[in-house]
């Protein structure tokens, strides 16, 4: 009974900073999504998207094997803080490299290499070691610092976003100011306030051990994250701004309803971590993934009717949108499976095989998203046929992934 009570607290914990971020994530949503044109948002929604999927370059991937001290051996954390910081610096070179290509490639003709550079250096420099924090917290199981840091990262961008609807300039450029001040303010609370206190001291000979299990880790996130956002850049590229910005603000609807799962994987990862084979039971397995399936889609049909009905209840911008919403109701289910599935051979250390499933399923969603915006020209027909592009994707990641858990898991 103790145990359970202190899962139910820990999770509870949680779920408070999945709240408070959903709250304040709608919030800053809704005011960014109205203050900029739809195109400017759209530029901004999918800048956003690409710098994700670059910070995951930062360090190497050298924060899953902080996360993985701080849960087993947080004695450690100093000396593997310190690898963090070092593998972050050397891996500057190979971001700002992977970043100008990504601008040429999608953003040359639409955004100012200036702005471009402002929102990539906010994700990467200042929001994943954020992240970082945030992240070491909960490997400590200090989860409601981990949760308080999370709200208040999203508060502060909302109220960025409201003082920059005040501001006397309104445009990309403005915001990315903006947007960079809010992340460094998280970033200076999350060190001065949450960060464990222990002395930083360089021990290469553990981080060697542990770099190829690191750069897996890199890999897969990389490619993991740019599957989940190559659609924005792909609608971007063959689609033009406009639509970008209206698929953005379908996407951004899609991602509220995977706050609360996120919240659920965490404690799970955790658990995975000390017993690997908690999921040995085919019906515990898929019992867990219907819940996941029905609660995401259960999300995105109550947000639909608050739209149906209440068009206007977001603002003039998300109100062109939101005829589509109610199209695009299985794919938070599925895009959310998918998720957790990645989760889960991370939990067992299977970071190589994660890598190898992500680089499939990026090229799966990459075909078939070029073939529906080749041959659906209209917003409706694109965001219809979204729902079969993420079932099918699923689909690959069920294979992909149960088929890997049949292999022993690698204890780290």
């Amino acid at each position: 009974m103790s145990a359970r009570r202190q899962v139910l607290r820990d999770y509870l914990s949680v779920i408070s900073g999945s709240a408070g971020r959903l709250v304040f994530s709608l919030a800053y949503f809704v005011i960014l999504a109205n203050a900029l044109s739809i195109s400017e948002f759209g530029l901004f929604a999918t800048a956003s998207a690409a710098g994700v999927v670059l910070s995951r370059i930062l360090a190497f991937g050298f924060i899953a094997p902080l996360y993985r001290i701080a849960t087993v051996k947080p004695h450690l954390i100093g000396a593997y803080t310190a690898g963090f910081l070092s593998m972050s610096a050397v891996s500057l070179p190979l971001l700002a490299l992977a970043s100008s290509a990504v601008y040429f490639l999608f953003f040359n003709a639409d955004m100012p290499p200036a702005a471009f550079a402002m929102v990539v250096g906010a994700e990467a420099l200042l929001w994943r070691p954020t992240e970082a924090v945030i992240i070491v917290n909960n490997g400590l199981k200090r989860f409601g610092r981990g949760a308080f840091l999370t709200i208040f990262g999203t508060a502060i961008r909302a109220l960025a976003a409201a003082i920059f609807v005040l501001s006397a300039t309104r445009d990309l450029w403005s915001w990315t100011l903006f947007y960079a001040a809010a992340n460094a303010l998280s970033l200076a609370v999350g060190i001065l306030f949450f960060y464990p206190r222990q002395k930083l001291r360089l021990k290469p000979v553990l981080y060697w051990r542990r770099l190829a299990d690191s750069i897996y880790v890199a890999c897969a996130e990389v490619v993991f994250y740019l599957q989940s956002e190559l659609d924005k850049l792909l609608v971007l590229a063959l689609a033009g701004p406009y639509l970008a910005g209206i698929y953005a603000i379908i996407m951004r609807l899609v991602d509220l309803t995977a706050i609360p799962i996120r919240t659920f994987s965490v404690l799970l990862v955790q658990k995975m971590m000390r017993a690997p084979d908690i999921l040995a039971r085919l019906s515990l397995r898929f019992g867990i993934e219907a819940g996941v399936f029905i609660v995401s889609t259960l999300a995105m049909l109550a947000l639909a009717l608050l739209l149906h009905f209440l068009p206007e209840i977001l603002g003039s911008n998300v109100a062109e949108a939101a005829p589509l919403v109610l199209l695009a109701l299985l794919v938070p289910g599925f895009r959310n499976l998918m998720e957790y599935q990645a989760e889960l051979l991370f939990a067992r250390g299977q970071t190589l095989l994660r890598a190898v499933n992500l680089v499939l399923l990026a090229g799966v969603k990459a075909a078939l998203l070029a073939l529906i915006l080749r041959d659906a020209p209209s917003a409706d027909e694109i965001v219809r046929a979204l729902n079969w592009v993420f079932a099918a994707l699923y689909l690959a990641s069920l294979l992909l992934t149960y088929y890997a858990l049949r292999r022993p898991a690698n204890r780290v």
